[in-house]
């Protein structure tokens, strides 16, 4: 029981950690508006499109993980947005807040002794809840880097 609890307690840190690299926020943190839906030549994303991303894929990851009636969603239509931009500041703000709350929701999961980390879901292939936590883990340090890189060449574009 106690490795369990020490495994949940781990998977609950590492979404949202910054030791290698920086987290969400930190990536995000006082963002100049102008960068937001700017897309550099050569480059196929804005921040937009990549905070949008993350928005989705990780509800997505998390609405699985809770919902026996899941239902797949078509890739990569469904999981990243056609606008390079966000319509208005409420638009980004409510995407970071769906970030952090559907975030939390997730660890909530994992706080949930009745979710059981090895077994796997019922309605996936094989999937369980210690693999969507990793997942969320490792697909939002991917775009993170991605958006901090994005952030460094603005900046030196300046």
């Amino acid at each position: 029981m106690e490795r369990e609890q020490s495994m949940r307690k781990y998977l609950k840190d590492v979404l949202s950690w910054q030791d290698a690299h920086l987290n969400f926020e930190s990536a995000v943190k006082d963002l100049p508006k102008e960068y937001r839906g700017k897309k550099p030549e050569g480059f196929p994303y804005s921040i937009w499109q990549l905070v949008e991303h993350i928005r989705i894929a990780q509800w997505d990851i998390l609405d699985f993980a809770r919902n026996p009636d899941y239902e797949e969603h078509t890739w990569p239509d469904d999981h990243w947005p056609v606008e390079v931009a966000p319509p208005d500041d409420d638009v980004w703000d409510n995407s970071l807040q769906a970030i952090r709350d559907d975030r939390q929701k997730f660890i909530q999961l994992l706080d949930d002794p009745e979710f059981d980390l090895f077994k796997p879901f019922e309605h996936g292939t094989g999937q369980t809840l210690f693999r969507q936590a990793i997942l969320i883990a490792d697909h939002t340090a991917y775009h993170v880097g991605q958006t901090v890189l994005l952030r460094k060449i603005f900046d030196n574009n300046k």
